[in-house]
C-alpha cells in the first residue's frame, strides 16, 4: 500500500472515505501537533475543493502535494549553500535577513525540533515529515510568530507600525487586518474610557489637588457631570485611530523604502526609525485631535457642546497656534517609548527563544499578549513624564488661570512643586487599563478577523 494512502487511512478514523474536521484535529492532537485546532480547520479549507467540509482522497493528496511544493522553496530558501541540508548558522542568517536577530544556540534549539537523527542538520525528509501537516509554509511566516502585532490596542500613539507581507498588500488583507485593529481598538478605547479620563485629570489637577487619588477622582467627576462624563473625550480619541492609523501605515511604508535597500528585508534598528519617523508624521497631522480630546476630557459640564463646538472656541479664544500645545513633549515621547518598547520586546523574544522553545518557534498567544504588556508598561514608564507635561500644556489655558509656560518651564515647576512623584501623577489608572485593553482589544480583533475573513498565515 502507498505511504500516502496508508496515512489516509489512518487519519479517517470511521473509514467513510473521507476526513472532517473533528477526525484531522484529533489526529493532530495525537501526533502532538502544536496548536492543533487552528492547523486542521486550515488545512481542512485549503484543501476542501469542492467545499463539502470533508477531504476525499484525491483533495488530500493534492493538498500534500500543493504544500510539498511550498515546502520545498522554503527549503531551499534556508539551505544557503545548497548542499542539501539546513544548519544552525544558515538558519540564523536567513531570520536575520527578515529582521529577527537570534543565536546560534537559539537556531540549534530550533533545529533540535526538528531533527531526527541527531546530526544537528535538517535534511528535506526531515523537513517535509516535520511540517507535513503544520500550514507554515515558508520562513516569512515562522518569523510572523513573533512579529509585534499592533493589531493589539491599548490606547497609546506611540507604537510602531504593524508590517504586512507582499502578499497581504496585493490581496488586499492588510486593509482588513486594519479595519480590524481599528474597531478593537475603538471598543478596548471606549471600554477603558473612564481610567483614561481620570488619568488626564489627575495629570492636570496635580499642582492644585495633590491628594486626588482615584476614588476620589471617580466620585468628583460623577458628581460634576453624571456617569456619562467618565466618556468625555473618549469620541475624539476613538475618530483619530482612522486618520492616524492611515498616515502612520503610509508614511512607514515610504520610510522604509528610504531607508533600506530594493528587495532587502528591514532590520530591528531601521525599524524604529521608520517606525518612530512614521508616529511622528501621523502625530503632526492628528495632533489638533489630541488636544481637542484633553479639552473635552477636562472640561466642566456645558463648557464644550462637542467636538466642533470646542474647536470652534479655542480657535476663537486662543488662535489656531493652540492647537499645537504641547507638540514638542508629544513628538519627543515618541522615541524614548517606541525604542524601550521594541528593545524589551526584542529581549523577552530572546529569552524566551533561549529557555522555552524545545518544540516549536511559535510561543502561542499568551507569551505574545504577554510580552507585548511588559515592553508597552516600559515604553510608557520611560516615555510618561514627557507625556504629562503635553498633557499640562494641552490644558494649562483652561486650567492654569496665570501665563503660559513652555516644556522647560512646566517641568521645573512640577519639579519643584511636586517632585519627581509629580511627574508620574495619573500612571496608576493609566496602567490599570492596560490588562482589559489588551485583554478587549485582542478578543474583538481576532473575532473581526473572522468577520472580515482575514486569512491567517
Amino acid at each position: 500500500m502507498d505511504p500516502l494512502e496508508k496515512l489516509f487511512r489512518y487519519l479517517d478514523h470511521n473509514d467513510d472515505g473521507t476526513l472532517d474536521i473533528l477526525e484531522l484535529q484529533e489526529s493532530l492532537q495525537d501526533m502532538r501537533i502544536i496548536d492543533f485546532p487552528e492547523k486542521g480547520q486550515k488545512i481542512l479549507t485549503t484543501g476542501d475543493i469542492n467545499k463539502d467540509g470533508k477531504l476525499d482522497f484525491e483533495e488530500f493528496m493534492q493538498y500534500l502535494k500543493d504544500h510539498e511544493k511550498k515546502m520545498k522553496l522554503a527549503f531551499k530558501s534556508l539551505d544557503k549553500n545548497n548542499d542539501g541540508v539546513i544548519e544552525a548558522s544558515e538558519i540564523v542568517q536567513s531570520l536575520q535577513t527578515l529582521g529577527l536577530t537570534i543565536s546560534e544556540q537559539q537556531a540549534e534549539l530550533i533545529l533540535q525540533s526538528i531533527d531526527t537523527d541527531g546530526t544537528m542538520t535538517v535534511d528535506w525528509n526531515e523537513w517535509r515529515d516535520y511540517f507535513l501537516f503544520n500550514p507554515v509554509t515558508d520562513i516569512e511566516e515562522i518569523i510572523r510568530f513573533w512579529k509585534h502585532s499592533t493589531g493589539i490596542d491599548i490606547g497609546d500613539s506611540l507604537t510602531i507600525p504593524d508590517e504586512f507581507t507582499e502578499e497581504e498588500k496585493k490581496s488586499g488583507q492588510w486593509w482588513r487586518q486594519l479595519l480590524a485593529g481599528g474597531i478593537a481598538g475603538a471598543v478596548s478605547r471606549t471600554s477603558t474610557a473612564p481610567l483614561d479620563r481620570l488619568k488626564v485629570m489627575m495629570q492636570v489637577h496635580g499642582s492644585k489637588s495633590g491628594k486626588m487619588n482615584i476614588y476620589d477622582g471617580f466620585r468628583q467627576m460623577v458628581k460634576e457631570g453624571g456617569i456619562r462624563s467618565l466618556w468625555r473625550g473618549n469620541g475624539t480619541n476613538v475618530l483619530k485611530i482612522a486618520p492616524e492609523t492611515a498616515v502612520k501605515f503610509w508614511s512607514y511604508e515610504q520610510y522604509k523604502k528610504l531607508l533600506t535597500v530594493e528587495g532587502q528585508k528591514i532590520g530591528i534598528f531601521d525599524r524604529f526609525i521608520s517606525g518612530s519617523l512614521a508616529g511622528a508624521t501621523a502625530q503632526t497631522i492628528i495632533y489638533p485631535m489630541e488636544v481637542i480630546k484633553t479639552r473635552l476630557a477636562v472640561g466642566k459640564t456645558g463648557q464644550y457642546y462637542g467636538i466642533f463646538d470646542c474647536a470652534k472656541k479655542i480657535l476663537k479664544h486662543e488662535g489656531v497656534g493652540a492647537f499645537y500645545k504641547g507638540y514638542i513633549p508629544n513628538l519627543l515621547g515618541i522615541v524614548p517609548y517606541a525604542g524601550i518598547d521594541l528593545a524589551v520586546y526584542e529581549l523577552l523574544k530572546s529569552y524566551w527563544l533561549d529557555n522555552y522553545a524545545k518544540d516549536s518557534v511559535n510561543p502561542g498567544v499568551i507569551v505574545l499578549l504577554g510580552c507585548g504588556i511588559v515592553s508597552s508598561t516600559c515604553g510608557q514608564l520611560a516615555s510618561y513624564p514627557l507625556a504629562l507635561v503635553k498633557t499640562r500644556m494641552q490644558a494649562q489655558a483652561m486650567i492654569e488661570g496665570t501665563k503660559q509656560m513652555n516644556m522647560v518651564g512646566l517641568f521645573r515647576r512640577i519639579i519643584s512643586k511636586e517632585g519627581i512623584p509629580g511627574l508620574y501623577r495619573g500612571i496608576t489608572p493609566n496602567f490599570m487599563k492596560v490588562l482589559p485593553a489588551v485583554g478587549i482589544s485582542y478578543v474583538v480583533y481576532e473575532n473581526m478577523k473572522q468577520t472580515l475573513r482575514v486569512t491567517q498565515k
